[in-house]
């Protein structure tokens, strides 16, 4: 429980450090940066998956 108790309070404590940070010049442009290759990744990811899940239904479709 008391672990618990630390996860919430380093929840907190990082939750407001990101807002704190993301009101200056530096940190707004930092999670932009961010958000663009956390977006690039997700997009590379899904990308991959539906040329893979159409190789296997070509694969399924031949056999």
């Amino acid at each position: 429980m008391k672990n618990f108790v630390w996860l919430i309070v380093g929840v907190g404590v990082g939750f407001i450090a990101a807002h704190q940070l993301n009101k200056t010049r530096v940190g707004s442009d930092l999670f932009a940066r961010i958000d663009a290759q956390a977006k690039e990744f997700s997009d590379a990811v899904g990308e991959g998956y539906r040329t893979r899940e159409a190789e296997l239904r070509r694969a399924i479709g031949d056999a």
